[in-house]
């Protein structure tokens, strides 16, 4: 297969008009933005949902995290489903999810009802997970795949800040209020109903990108794949030879199974496991609770919304730095140096926060010097999070594993993901009720036995073949 790759030019080949191949990997990873908005859009109305429906911690939190359900069950079917109608068609059906949960979500008339929505918006982003990093990687010449790859965890960390913008402008034209009245609706209904804009804008976007052709060989469609090389790859490719070197690729692979992973002594090969350890422990740090009640948790230490929304965008806008950050340095200085700095930093922010949150409210409010630790080790702790385990994890799970069982072990590790996502999200609410410095010394806990957990198990993949995986 090398020989293929070497004589069509594959490896060597630069696009005609590279302008245009970053069109169709932005559009795609317009899914991300998606992922990424709706993900933290309700952020903005936990608060205003209690109020509404009059709920309890518990009942709240599950309407908050249902959504994960449905995350879960899009991701395991979005590659079989990609496979039969193709990667364009499974972007519009998302779309079309995305958009149909907006409407839902802004105009439910009954708590479950809000909850279906959820889980359909959840679908739709477990289907965008899986979807645009695939396309991304089919479609992009291969010494621009790292770059335009990157583009996907770049739109989801926008789209997480975009919706506390939004969501900030929103409340403040309701007067402060999340349940103030804005178009005939609550502001809180406004917020999650705005994503019906770039649902819109990703589904028409979809109709202007181009098929893979990896799924247009499967189909039978060579004439169309060889015109979409030439577009994304450029008129010098041998098109014959791309051709059949994704033919021969695909014959050769093995489909792994559930029960390639199986054999170890604990029920899994070791490596799954360290691959679901990686994913659990990016979740029980807690780094959700950031972008799904972060203002819920400033609101109850004494913050105003109109303040709390604002430093949830803060937070947000240091989420995309850490994630540039470590996008520089992931293949400079390596993954496992990137993890361990990560988590320190993690350890002391969380660390911090837990200290603060311990004393006592005065009139409502943390005290001052309280309040201002409690703000910037909440900002330390997503910054170090986001230049370390935030993209780390997924270089680590996209690498890690050996070639025959690559798939389904990322398929186990994303499932321990989404479900640890699920746990602390479920959980963070009740748990802050009952004792929120607590809640934050577990978060740290979590994030100082994450260093054992890589010095110990955790190899570096930097600069190493995917073929030298073992």
């Amino acid at each position: 297969m090398t020989s293929t790759a070497q004589s069509s030019g594959a490896r060597t080949a630069h696009p005609d008009h590279l302008g245009h191949v970053i069109f169709i990997a932005a559009a795609a990873a317009m899914g991300g933005f998606l992922f990424g908005y709706d993900s933290a859009v309700i952020n903005g109305a936990v608060e205003a949902i209690r109020s509404r429906y009059d709920v309890g911690s518990a009942a709240l939190a599950q309407v908050i995290a249902i959504a994960l359900i449905g995350c879960a069950v899009g991701a395991a079917t979005a590659g079989r489903i990609a496979d039969r109608i193709g990667r364009i068609r499974c972007m519009q059906i998302s779309a079309v999810l995305f958009t149909v949960s907006a409407v839902g979500s802004a105009l439910p008339f009954a708590l479950y009802d809000l909850a279906f929505w959820r889980v359909v918006g959840g679908f739709a982003i477990g289907m965008a997970s899986v979807i645009g990093p695939a396309y991304i990687a089919e479609v992009a010449p291969a010494a621009y795949r790292g770059r335009l790859g990157s583009f996907q965890q770049a739109a989801i960390v926008v789209g997480i800040a975009i919706s506390q913008l939004v969501n900030w402008g929103i409340l403040n034209a309701a007067g402060g209020d999340q349940r103030g009245k804005l178009l005939g609706l609550e502001a809180w209904q406004v917020m999650l109903g705005v994503m019906v804009v770039p649902a819109v804008l990703y589904g028409l976007l979809s109709f202007a990108i181009p098929e893979s052709p990896r799924y247009l060989i499967s189909a039978g469609k060579d004439a169309r794949a060889r015109e979409v090389l030439a577009e994304v790859e450029g008129k010098n490719v041998d098109l014959d030879a791309r051709v059949a070197e994704i033919e021969l690729a695909m014959k050769r692979e093995h489909k792994s199974t559930f029960k390639d992973l199986l054999g170890g002594r604990f029920f899994f090969l070791p490596i799954v496991w360290i691959g679901i350890g990686l994913s659990v422990f990016q979740q029980f740090v807690g780094i959700n609770v950031a972008f799904y009640y972060s203002s819920t948790l400033w609101q109850s230490v004494g913050v105003d919304p109109s303040q709390s929304f604002f430093y949830s965008f803060t937070t947000s806008i240091i989420n995309i730095i850490g994630t540039v950050i470590a996008m520089i340095f992931v293949d400079r200085v390596g993954r496992r140096p990137l993890a361990l700095i990560g988590s320190v930093g993690m350890v002391v922010g969380l660390a911090l926060e837990a200290w603060a949150f311990s004393f006592d409210l005065v009139d409502g409010k943390l005290p001052a010097t309280q309040g201002w630790v409690a703000l910037i080790a909440a900002h330390v702790f997503v910054l170090f999070f986001a230049l370390s385990w935030g993209v780390v994890v997924w270089v680590f799970l996209g690498e890690m594993f050996p070639n025959r069982i690559r798939a389904a072990a990322l398929g186990v590790a994303a499932s321990a993901q989404w479900i640890a996502n699920w746990a602390i999200t479920a959980s963070f609410p009740s748990l802050a009720d009952w004792n929120l410095s607590a809640t934050y010394v577990i978060y740290t806990i979590f994030a100082a036995l994450s260093i054992p957990f890589v010095l110990k198990f955790v190899k570096e993949t930097k600069g190493k073949a995917l073929e030298e995986m073992g």
